[in-house]
């Protein structure tokens, strides 16, 4: 049968080509949906700051290790005795006791790297406001010290609680109390009936150690109220904090130059 002249003149349809995927990290691709969190530091999981106090502690101490070791060991060897004499139950003590062991090596690790924080900060300035750094509640310390020597270099550092003042040395014990002293004496023209503690941070006899610094300032007995401690923190904001006596003579930053000197006149 012949063709028809719109037949021929009519043009065969076109097949649609399929669209072409757009390649991936490409702009106009679909964002990739948000898969595993970021990862923390190695330093800020529990396992990690473990391992960075034992990392501390054993600068100092070496026998920090041993002693882990054997409080470890110890624990575990008093659960074996305990299972081999309790009929059937050897695996069952042994699964309670290393939990224990554990706890036990953490205690002696938490001591140890107590002690060498406290070594590490003797003899260095500032050492008894670090050391009282662990009161969190119930005290204001400043973060100044209040007096200073400028020859020796002794401080001393207020703290204001419900026990009333405490002022907080630091230097040798023959050489900090007159400092301290005057510093007692001028807190009295301010606020007169207020109790004021004296505490000499030191080795020296009749001074209180940094280990021991925290615990003796808790230990003092409250006699103020809470609205009577506001009021002498504001009280003694009006003392000011530590002015060192400026030497004589022309201030470098204000000294004009010699222009005629410059000149050659």
């Amino acid at each position: 049968m012949a063709r028809t002249k719109n037949d021929a003149s009519t043009p065969a349809p076109r097949s649609k080509a399929a669209p072409t995927p757009a390649p991936k990290g490409r702009a106009g691709s679909t964002p990739a949906p948000k898969g595993k969190k970021e990862r923390k530091p190695f330093g800020s999981r529990w396992y990690g700051q473990i391992w960075q106090a034992y990392q501390m502690t054993r600068k100092t101490d070496h026998a920090v290790t041993w002693w882990m070791l054997g409080a470890f060991v110890g624990i575990l060897a008093v659960a074996v005795v305990i299972g081999s004499f309790w009929q059937n139950h050897l695996t069952y003590m042994i699964i309670l006791g290393v939990p224990f062991a554990l706890i036990a090596a953490l205690l002696i690790l938490t001591r140890r790297a107590e002690k060498a924080a406290y070594q590490q900060l003797d003899g260095q300035p500032g050492a008894s406001r670090s050391a009282l750094g662990t009161i969190r509640r119930g005290w204001t310390f400043s973060d100044e010290p209040v007096a200073i020597d400028p020859r020796t270099q002794d401080l001393v550092f207020r703290a204001i609680g419900r026990p009333g003042i405490v002022l907080i040395s630091e230097g040798p014990a023959h050489r900090v109390g007159k400092l301290l002293e005057a510093e007692r004496k001028k807190t009295v023209r301010v606020l007169a009936n207020v109790p004021i503690h004296l505490i000499q941070s030191g080795n020296d006899e009749g001074q209180v150690t940094l280990r021991k610094l925290a615990n003796t300032v808790r230990k003092l007995r409250p006699k103020l109220t809470k609205q009577e401690v506001s009021e002498v923190g504001k009280r003694l904001t009006s003392l000011g904090g530590v002015r060192l006596p400026i030497p004589k003579g022309i201030d470098p930053t204000r000294a004009r130059p010699d222009r005629k000197g410059m000149r050659g006149r």
